[in-house]
């Protein structure tokens, strides 16, 4: 049998996402998000030793709005996810997958060298991971 060529992260993944810093305000979030027509906000690293962080909109809905807490009032940090789970640009979408099954996240952000090249997504690895196999 004739080994398959791996699908890799960089053959899939998008830049659906938008920077912010974590001093900023949930309101000012939402505005960035909606301008740039993403559902992932990645928060910079405040140092080089710093991590990267990321807010969904399902943590927004979560810890803001479910809560009643002002967007005006609560920063990016306090709601953020950080340290965010990260994946290499040449891993196989296979083993990507199974991250996310066993941590239980659906999207991630691909590091290389300390920096953002993309994300990934189930969503990204299915129809364009797996569209040429069928």
């Amino acid at each position: 049998m004739k080994p398959s060529t791996p699908i890799k992260n960089s053959d899939v993944m998008t830049d659906d996402y938008a920077m912010i810093d974590g001093l900023h305000t949930v309101s000012e979030a939402i505005q960035l998000a909606v301008s740039h027509d993403v559902s992932m906000l990645l928060v910079n690293k405040r140092h080089e030793h710093d991590e990267y962080g990321m807010v969904l909109m399902s943590d927004i809905a979560r810890k803001v709005l479910a809560k009643d807490k002002s967007p005006q009032r609560v920063n990016v940090y306090e709601i953020m996810i950080k340290p965010v789970l990260s994946v290499h640009a040449d891993m196989d979408i296979r083993y990507t997958a199974r991250l996310f099954e066993r941590f239980g996240i659906n999207k991630a952000p691909v590091i290389e060298a300390g920096k953002i090249l993309g994300v990934v997504t189930y969503h990204d690895i299915v129809l364009k991971g797996m569209m040429p196999k069928l």
